[in-house]
This record gives C-alpha cells, structure tokens and sequence, in this order.
C-alpha cells in the first residue's frame, strides 16, 4: 500500500489522541493525579510510592489492555466491512461477539470457570461460530457480501437467545457474574490480561498486512481480482480467520464490546479518504474510540461509573442510527 500523506497525517493525529488519552485516563480516579505526577511515576522520577503502584499496577494494565482491545476491533471491523463490502459488517452485528458471549456464559455458569477458562472460552466459541457462518454463507463456492452479514445476524439472533435462557436458568451468583462480564469491563485488568493479548495481536498483523492488498482488491469483485492474480477464497478464509483471532482476543481481554469495529473503520476512512483498507488508521481509531469511551465511563455525570461496554453501546447506538439513515450507506 502507498503511503499518502493525509493517511499519514490522520495517523499521527490519532496516535498523539490516543497518548493524550492515556495520561488523562492514568490520572483518573479515585486517587487523581496530575500530568507531571503521571510521568513521575511512571519515568521512576515520583517521590510518592503510592501513585507509582496505582499507576505502575492498576492503571496502566487497564491502559494497555483498553488500546490493544480497540485496537484489535478496529482493525477486525476494516477487514469485515471490506470483505462484507457492507458498512454494517462488523463482529458484534454479523454475531461473532455474542458467539464468543456464549462460550463465556457457558463457563461462568455451567462450570463456574474462573477468568482463564472462559478467555478460552470464549475464544473457541468465537471461532466455532465463524465457522458456522462461513459454511451457512457459502454459495456457489464463495462466501461475503450481503449474504455472509444476513446469516451472521441470524446466527447472532439465535445465540442471544441461548446466552439469555443460560442465564435465566443459572445460579443466582453465577448469572450476575456472566451479567457482569457481558457488561464488557476494564475492571481489575492486568499484566495477565495485556501479555496474552499483545502476543496475539503482533502474531496476527503480519498476516493482514501482507493479505492487505489482495484485500482491496476483492472489493472490485471476485472476477477482476482473479485477473489481477488474486486468489479470492483463499484470500478472504485468511483475512476472514485473522479478523476472528483479532475479535476473539479483544472479547476474551475484556468482554464483549460494542460499536467499536462498526464505527472505527468507518470514521477512519472518512478522515483518510483513502480507497485503501484502513488496517492502520482503523486500528489507531478503535484504540482511541475506547479509550475515550472508557474516560467518559470513568467521568460521568452523577458519579455514575459504567463498564465500557455498556458506554459504547450508548453511543454507538445513536451512530447506528446516523448510518441507518444514510441512503448511499445501504
């Protein structure tokens, strides 16, 4: 892919967004903290050994995985939207995020599994899902398009509706706990939490990176791409499985999260105008997206403080209905 300067320009504007965003989130809270305190403690210059735990132990783990989280959604949404050639082709609508829901509730639940076991859960369960959408979508040898989104949100239907007879038959404990967890938190996140998921997301970049191309060029139809060397299924199973692992991780990390992949790609490729998929620019927006998401969760009015989840799910909700009525978009 070219470099082109306002992509370029856009980048480094979200980037920078996004570092603001961090100080201010690692100042926040109950404990608040300057800017100055902030890069005291964080750089080992801080006289207060208590501010540099918080930051060092609480904050910054709950920083880390909130970028990697948007960072993984917004970069999934850029290669379902294409692929999908759909503006709502995004893993929480065609219904891989509650697939994933599904395995987590299961866990909780069934097995009351402790936070590994239902990551893993949840994992398989988003991969197991997309499996199930790939083969249903299938026609004629070729999956995408307006039929992959249509049976990803039948499939989402159907599992919304196991995921809430699980939790209505549940224990008491075990039910609010998955509530909890469908809520989508960055709560009591740790380095336990941002390891795994840095490993998976710098083990899935490269893959998209180099399919990226090939990508773009579905766009143009199976037909052309083919005569352009392109090899379509292949191609799009690749990119389909590296978006899933992206989703999985994000949904494992931190629960399902809602708009972020639908909106991120989107608001990036407006800003970049570029015909090119926005990998780059959609990652870095998705990464600021949540963690301006989570600031307002942290800042509310009436000291209400919400998971993140259920923050982007309000706002994004009122972004759906902007897209909706949008004829050129449908």
């Amino acid at each position: 892919m070219r470099l082109r300067p306002r992509a370029v320009a856009v980048c480094v504007a979200l980037a920078l967004t996004g570092l603001a965003l961090g100080i201010l989130l690692l100042g926040t809270g109950t404990f608040r903290l300057t800017p100055a305190e902030v890069f005291n403690s964080l750089f080992g210059a801080g006289s207060n050994p208590t501010a540099e735990r918080i930051i060092l132990r609480v904050r910054l783990p709950r920083l880390a995985t909130a970028a990697l989280v948007g960072a993984s959604l917004g970069m999934a949404g850029a290669i379902f939207q294409s692929l999908s050639r759909n503006p709502l082709g995004s893993p929480d609508i065609i219904g891989f995020t509650t697939g994933a829901a599904t395995g987590a509730i299961l866990q909780i639940v069934l097995f009351d599994a402790g936070p590994l076991g239902v990551s893993l859960a949840a994992f398989a369960s988003c991969v197991a899902t997309t499996v199930a959408v790939l083969l249903l979508s299938m026609k004629n040898g070729a999956t995408g398009g307006y039929r992959l989104v249509l049976v990803g949100v039948g499939i989402g239907a159907i599992l919304s509706g196991i995921n809430t007879l699980l939790l209505v038959k549940g224990g008491l404990d075990q039910a609010a706990a998955a509530q909890i967890w469908l809520a989508g938190s960055l709560n009591t996140r740790t380095w336990a939490h941002v390891i795994p998921a840095a490993i998976g997301f710098a083990a899935i970049v490269p893959v998209v990176v180099l399919n990226a191309r090939q990508t773009t060029l579905l766009e143009m139809g199976d037909d052309i791409a083919s005569q352009l060397g392109v090899v379509p299924e292949r191609t799009r199973l690749t990119m389909v499985m590296a978006a899933v692992g992206l989703t999985a991780i994000a949904t494992a990390a931190a629960g399902p999260i809602a708009f972020v992949a639908l909106a991120g790609p989107q608001l990036a490729r407006r800003l970049t105008s570029s015909p090119d998929l926005p990998l780059v620019s959609g990652a870095l927006m998705g990464a600021v997206l949540l963690l301006l998401a989570d600031l307002v969760s942290q800042r509310p009015p009436f000291q209400v403080n919400m998971p993140v989840g259920l923050t982007t799910g309000m706002l994004g909700g009122f972004y759906l209905l902007w897209l909706l009525t949008r004829k050129r978009t449908i």
